[in-house]
C-alpha cells in the first residue's frame, strides 16, 4: 500500500450543540457551515449543511463521524464521509475544547475518508479509499488527505 496526497481540507464549524449523555456516551453535534479543499486531483469548495455527529467516550476520546458535500473547482458535487478519533490527555483535550492553540503533535486526530459520486470526471472517487491527518482549531478542522493506492 502506498499513500498518494490527495487534498488539505479546511473545513469550517459552528459551535459545538451539546446533545446530553447516552447509552454510548455523550452526543454533540457540530455543524459544518464552509470551507475549502486544495489538491493535486481535488480542489473546491465545502458547502454548508453537514456535520459532526460526535460522541465522547468516558475517558476523553471522541469517536468521528461526518458527512457534508464537497463542490469541486470545476462543479462536480461530491458526498463525503469521515470516520474517525482524536484522544489526548485531559490536559491537552481541555486546552482544545476551550478552543486554545494546541500543537497536533500534543493529540492524535485521525480520519478514514469516503467519497461518492455521479459526476463522471470524478468517478475514481467512488473507489478511492482515503486517510488522513487532522488537527482541530477554534472554529474549524485541518486535515490533510491521502488515498491509498
Amino acid at each position: 500500500m502506498n499513500l498518494e496526497p490527495l487534498a488539505t481540507f479546511h473545513v469550517d464549524l459552528d459551535p459545538v450543540l451539546d446533545l446530553g449523555d447516552s447509552q454510548w456516551g455523550h452526543r454533540r453535534v457540530v455543524n459544518i457551515v464552509g470551507g475549502t479543499f486544495d489538491g493535486p486531483r481535488l480542489s473546491g469548495a465545502v458547502l454548508p449543511g453537514g456535520a459532526d455527529w460526535q460522541v465522547v467516550h468516558a475517558d476523553g476520546m471522541i469517536s468521528i463521524d461526518t458527512r457534508y458535500t464537497l463542490r469541486t473547482h470545476d462543479g462536480a458535487h461530491v458526498y463525503i464521509t469521515t470516520s474517525g478519533v482524536r484522544h489526548g490527555s485531559p490536559e491537552v483535550l481541555g486546552r482544545l475544547g476551550r478552543g486554545e492553540h494546541v500543537d497536533p503533535s500534543e493529540y492524535y486526530f485521525r480520519l478514514f475518508c469516503r467519497f461518492e459520486t455521479g459526476d463522471d470526471r470524478y468517478l475514481w472517487l467512488n473507489r478511492t479509499l482515503a486517510v488522513a491527518s487532522a488537527a482541530r482549531v477554534a472554529a474549524a478542522v485541518h486535515y490533510d488527505a491521502y488515498a491509498l493506492t
